[in-house]
């Protein structure tokens, strides 16, 4: 009887799931979440509030989408998309959660993953391999198999498939950014050769993440000794001086040519996070390439989780994204 039992079990699981044996790897110190940081926050900002992830009636849900496997392992993500009758194709954004490279969940993404599908984005939060889990470069193959998956069914979901935005914070900011910035580099994308679909995006939005490993400013706290590992030294496997061809290889800046998408640099009061951002901008200046920097003022790291500059963050990207693909204001969402 017990042998019957799992045989129904697992055609159960097969037709509800697809057989997904591993969707997440349980990891008892990836405690980067809203509930946690507000606790670190909540006495020098009593006036916080944690963002909600309530769904509009004007927004539609889709979870754990599995959009790539290694093996018996699959990545999923979470859609939101514009609730609205398919009149046009809309742009769409992926998000990149942070929390040092080895932490985090996809939810944190959740409510701006939201708010701009309100403004008629349709987005995406993921989750990808952790640290712990998969060391450099494997979280920039997932985010790029993460976009590739979203631009093979734009059909299906109404992308406008050369509409593709990247966008991360903290660690997925820097995740984000070197997504973006490596666009038809087989090294960062082992689906290049296999795939006819691109990965390629239009736009990077790095919020409050790092531009430049190698800087003086960033191995000041990322390569502390006094951190054994540090969050970067843990995600490349060493520090900078056993690492160093890690560290200059996983810095946007480097990338910067011509080609180099549009990207908006939303940072926090912290400068620190976002170290490299000004020295990656008068690079791009020669080639012309499209730049916005808004900082939210008097705010923490990490505020994109928070009220009161959650509403802000997500009027500057989509403003930012309304200017580089060309839509007018009234075409998005409200």
């Amino acid at each position: 009887m017990n042998q019957f039992l799992k045989m129904i079990s697992c055609a159960v699981l097969f037709v509800l799931l697809g057989c997904q044996t591993i969707t997440q790897v349980d990891d008892p110190s990836n405690t980067y979440t809203p509930e946690t940081t507000y606790q670190k926050l909540a006495a020098d900002y009593p006036f916080i509030t944690i963002a909600r992830r309530d769904v509009p009636d004007s927004v539609v849900e889709i979870k754990n989408i599995t959009y790539v496997r290694y093996g018996k392992r699959a990545l999923q993500l979470d859609l939101y998309l514009p609730e609205s009758s398919i009149t046009h194709l809309k742009p769409g954004v992926v998000f990149v959660h942070g929390g040092g490279w080895r932490s985090g969940y996809r939810t944190n993404f959740t409510p701006m993953a939201i708010g701009l599908a309100q403004r008629g984005y349709v987005t995406a939060t993921i989750s990808y391999r952790l640290a712990g889990e998969a060391k450099y470069p494997a979280a920039i193959h997932d985010v790029k198999a993460a976009i590739r998956w979203l631009r093979s069914n734009a059909k299906k979901y109404g992308v406008n498939p050369q509409q593709i935005a990247v966008a991360g914070g903290s660690a997925g900011g820097q995740i984000a950014s070197l997504t973006g910035v490596t666009n038809g580099l087989e090294k960062f994308d082992p689906q290049l050769h296999r795939s006819r679909i691109s990965s390629d995006v239009q736009a990077i939005i790095n919020i409050d993440g790092l531009s430049d490993f190698t800087s003086e400013a960033a191995r000041l706290h990322e390569d502390d000794p006094r951190k054994n590992p540090s969050a970067a030294g843990f995600w490349f496997g060493g520090r900078y001086a056993e690492k160093t061809d890690l560290w200059y290889e996983a810095s946007p800046t480097f990338y910067v040519n011509k080609n180099t998408p549009p990207i908006l640099f939303l940072i926090s009061a912290q400068p620190r996070f976002s170290v490299g951002h000004e020295e990656m901008i008068e690079k791009m200046k020669p080639f012309g390439i499209a730049y916005q920097v808004s900082k939210i003022p008097d705010s923490p790291h990490s505020f994109w989780l928070f009220d009161p500059w959650l509403q802000p963050s997500i009027n500057i990207a989509e403003q930012f994204l309304n200017q580089q693909f060309k839509i007018m204001r009234s075409d998005s969402a409200r």
